[in-house]
């Protein structure tokens, strides 16, 4: 098995890891919530109901993106299939936005109509189990986003790690609930709804760059160009071009060289150019164009 095999096998499983996880996570606390909210009616509760439930949406569709991107290219997608983890993230962005303006509804008729909360402490140890899953599921997300750079991944962390805000705040709302502070927990389940939203617009422009082809961030670009520019007889470099599918990178640039090289010779440099960039961003496959000076 070569090396780049072994890469793309160890990616594979990674990504199969985190998408797993993701989804007996979200299905465990669905069950939990679901429990709890109902026995005690809590709007902050629900809020965090209805987040696994998106969560476990979102996971469910990453985990079926993600087996898909990885598909090697084909003869009908010769630049590979990864675009389908930046179409998991926007319907993630979706599942997120729909979760939060239920929330918020249901908030503002919970703050119009208080009504008194039943088994608080049944809700706060759930929420509290929560916690630790979720401190759990992000561990091996950062670990697998570290190795392969996904989108789809980050997206599914990003959610997570906004849940244990929200977490901490209905363990606050349904202590203030507890004691006497009706309202708290309509307010709070407010407040985790707007944040809820916030979240989902990230994802969503995040996912929108990648599938309208947005250039790679100007410190990559920047350190590209300079590497092209520092191989012998390199004169300049221009019209780079760059964007991202996925795990991949994809690169275009011009030479410029001296008009008296051979054709070996200008093809040796551009071959120069080529794995220098490639031994600085592994995920990048770069196309080399040259031109006499």
């Amino acid at each position: 098995m070569t090396e780049q095999t072994h890469d793309a096998t160890e990616r594979a499983r990674l990504l199969r890891l985190a998408t797993r996880a993701s989804v007996i996570v979200a299905l465990v606390l669905i069950a939990l919530k679901s429990g709890v909210w109902l026995m005690s009616g809590s709007v902050s509760l629900l809020a965090g109901l209805i987040d696994s439930l998106m969560d476990a949406g979102a996971s469910i569709i990453n985990l079926f993106a993600v087996g898909y991107a990885l598909k090697p290219a084909d003869k009908e997608h010769r630049f590979g299939h990864g675009k389908a983890e930046a179409l998991a993230g926007l319907a993630q962005s979706a599942f997120i936005t729909g979760s939060a303006v239920l929330v918020l509804l249901q908030g503002i008729n919970r703050l119009l109509h208080p009504q008194p909360l039943e088994t608080a402490w049944a809700g706060i140890a759930v929420m509290v189990f929560s916690i630790v899953a979720t401190l759990g599921l992000l561990a091996i997300q950062q670990h697998v986003i570290k190795r392969t750079h996904s989108t789809a991944i980050s997206a599914d962390s990003l959610h997570y790690r906004s849940d244990l805000i929200l977490n901490v705040s209905i363990i606050a709302a349904l202590l203030l609930a507890h004691f006497g502070i009706q309202r708290a927990d309509a307010l709070f389940g407010l407040g985790i709804a707007v944040f809820i939203g916030y979240g989902a617009v990230r994802i969503g422009l995040e996912a929108i760059a990648i599938l309208m082809d947005h250039e790679l961030p100007d410190d990559v670009r920047a350190a590209s160009l300079a590497i092209a520019r520092a191989v012998p007889d390199v004169i300049d470099v221009h019209d780079l071009r760059t964007r991202q599918s996925g795990h991949h990178w994809f690169m275009q640039l011009h030479l410029e060289l001296p008009a008296t090289l051979t054709l070996a010779d200008a093809h040796a440099r551009g071959e120069q150019v080529r794995l220098a960039i490639i031994e600085r961003y592994p995920q990048a496959d770069v196309l080399v164009h040259k031109d006499p000076a």
